[in-house]
């Protein structure tokens, strides 16, 4: 919710690079699979590694371009179904990195069962948020409610690692639960949405037969 409302300026910010990237000819898809491939690379080499803090750095950065692609593709024209698909597909790629290079991590050297329960849990809420939102908006429904969407997910999980990799106790602990209680709500949130429209655009019920 959070996250629409800061578009505009986000915008206002973006424009001269985005007109930048207009006048070189490139293209919003280029963008995207650029910050996609990008995100996944940094989360696997780095997060993978126990480099959490530089993985947090450089999964930012990249992440930073999905900025750019809408804005791009608003520049052009308006953008595609392919583009939207790939912007679309490449979130949940870059998503399910983050979270498996961490569990990778502390299943392993970083030996944390309790880290990587929380990142399990985490991942598998945020596909439910995502998805619950794709299916409600397949049959003509909308589902923008929630207190935890993409950015927030991002922010509370990439600035536990962050700082985590900096040595600051439990950094990473709080920010996974306060990712999986806010994504447990969110869950809550869309399913309860969905089940209001779906109500209205059945109807009233039919009077009984007499």
């Amino acid at each position: 919710m959070r996250s629409a409302a800061a578009k505009p300026r986000v915008g206002r910010v973006v424009a001269p690079v985005v007109g930048g990237l207009l006048r070189a000819g490139v293209t919003p898809d280029a963008i995207t699979f650029l910050g996609t491939l990008g995100a996944v690379a940094s989360a696997v080499l780095l997060i993978g590694t126990g480099r959490l803090w530089w993985g947090a750095v450089a999964v930012t950065f990249f992440v930073l371009l999905d900025m750019l692609d809408g804005a791009l593709a608003r520049a052009r024209g308006g953008g595609s179904v392919f583009g939207a698909v790939l912007d679309s597909v490449g979130d949940r790629a870059a998503d399910a990195a983050i979270f498996g290079a961490l569990i990778w991590w502390f299943s392993g050297p970083g030996d944390n069962r309790l880290i990587v329960l929380l990142a399990l849990l985490c991942l598998v809420l945020g596909v439910l948020t995502s998805y619950i939102k794709a299916r409600a908006e397949g049959v003509g429904l909308t589902c923008d409610v929630g207190i935890v969407e993409r950015t927030e997910r991002l922010i509370l999980v990439l600035a536990g690692a962050g700082f985590a990799g900096l040595g600051v106790p439990y950094a990473l602990h709080v920010g996974l639960w306060l990712l999986l209680a806010g994504s447990a709500v969110t869950v809550v949130q869309r399913g309860v949405a969905v089940r209001r429209q779906s109500r209205a655009l059945a109807g009233p019920p039919s009077p009984a037969a007499p």
